[in-house]
Order: C-alpha cells, then structure tokens, then sequence
C-alpha cells in the first residue's frame, strides 16, 4: 500500500477549521513540551487534557500582545519593579483575547 500526501490545505481553510480551538494553541506548550496547535498532554501519562497549560496561556498572550500595565511590546516578558514576572500582567491576556478575536 502507498502512502500518499494530500493536497495542501489553504491557509484559509486552515484558520476556519482551528477557529474552535483555543487561540493558546498557536504556541508550543513549555510545560509539557508539545507543539503548536497540539492539545497539551499530562506529562507522566501522556493523558489529553480539555485545556491549554497555563504556562501556555502565558506563552500565547507574550508573544502576540503588548502589556498595558509595564508598557512593554509583543514577545518581551512583562516585569515589575524592573524583575521579569513569571506569568504576565491579567492587562495582557485581555488585549491578547482582543488580538485573536
């Protein structure tokens, strides 16, 4: 039997098809590992999860919006009182819900 490719998909339908999914879902999860548009996994036993990781989330609204609160642009971590934040600011997961909408 032979494999065969399919047809590419146009970016177009590409996008219609994703648009149920979680926008986090763009980035590669740095929590589990998994890569962009994959859902995220539990790392001992590779069970799918219903949501995204956190930290994921996090990923997403860094790299693709811009922080009200510490004025900083898209794929610059936020920071407070001149220390890089672990997550970031709640501003930024508003504004990066507006973008993906």
């Amino acid at each position: 039997m032979t494999l065969h490719a399919g047809a590419p998909m146009p970016d177009s339908l590409r996008h219609f098809m994703r648009a149920s999914q979680d926008p986090a879902r763009s980035v590669p999860c740095p929590h589990c590992g998994v890569a962009a548009h994959k859902p995220c996994r539990l790392r001992t036993t590779g069970r799918i999860l219903p949501e995204v990781h956190p930290q994921r989330r996090s990923e997403w609204a860094q790299t693709v919006a811009c922080c009200p609160d510490c004025q900083v642009t898209p794929a610059v971590p936020c920071h407070e009182d001149g220390r890089a934040r672990q997550t970031v600011h709640a501003r930024r997961y508003q504004e990066a819900e507006v973008t993906a909408a």
